[in-house]
């Protein structure tokens, strides 16, 4: 059984590195493949994931779904781990993902934590433990076996925006889904460049029209008007 680490990238020469070494620091390289699949980075992305010893696998658009689509193709896993590039890892995420199989899961992700004290920050981390949807996301890292995801067809490559949503709603539907009891640590960067109320604000706004069934071209742009974000 093996692991295939897929991380898709867009000007991430201040994380990409640090994620490799840990993923391959706490990771066994005989069970597990690091692919990067950046999206037309201006920076030293693609050089410095490759010189740390990744898989760089180039995509002709910069869109989440379509990167992580392109990275299951060329990986040889068993089960493929979907995660962001400016993620602290588990340290025992190959053996939480092992032991969920184990249990008869499919996919899953983890809880997570902000890597900030912020009361508010830490509350909104709080609620990642229960299995509503509107506290997954794909900061959460997903893992998930190859053979659900392509029965699945794989991330909807028209979904600019929610596209972790959408594939965690359809696995729901069709298998099981576990919140691994451990917690990651994801990057308060957006709440940094924009302010609490107002990314809230903007989840809460695009998260309902999401389910209210709003274009994608409606989602993006609103999102963009909202937020001042490089990612």
């Amino acid at each position: 059984m093996t692991i295939s680490v897929i991380i898709p990238t867009y000007n991430e020469e201040q994380n990409i590195v640090r994620l490799i070494e840990s993923l391959k620091r706490h990771g066994d390289d005989e069970s597990r493949e690091i692919i990067v699949v950046d999206g037309g980075s201006s920076d030293d992305t693609a050089r410095l994931a490759a010189a740390a010893g990744a898989v760089v696998v180039k995509a002709a658009v910069r869109q989440r779904s379509v990167q992580m689509n392109l990275g299951a193709e060329k990986a040889g896993g068993d089960v493929f781990y979907f995660v962001h590039a400016d993620v602290v890892v588990e340290p025992d995420y190959m053996t939480d993902i092992f032991q969920s199989l184990s249990l008869g899961y499919e996919s899953g992700c983890y809880r997570y934590r902000f890597n900030s004290n912020n009361l508010s920050l830490r509350i909104n981390a709080f609620f990642t433990r229960f299995p509503f949807l509107w506290c997954r996301g794909g900061d959460q890292t997903l893992f998930v076996t190859k053979e659900l995801f392509r029965n699945l067809g794989g991330f909807q490559e028209h979904y600019l925006i929610m596209e972790d949503y959408d594939i965690i709603e359809r696995i729901k539907k069709k298998s099981s889904f576990r919140i691994m009891p451990r917690e990651i640590v994801v990057s308060a960067r957006k709440y940094d460049t924009n302010s609490y109320l107002r990314v809230q604000f903007a989840n809460f706004l695009v998260f309902s029209l999401y389910f209210w069934g709003a274009s994608q071209h409606r989602l993006t742009s609103l999102y963009k008007k909202l937020l001042k974000t490089d990612q």
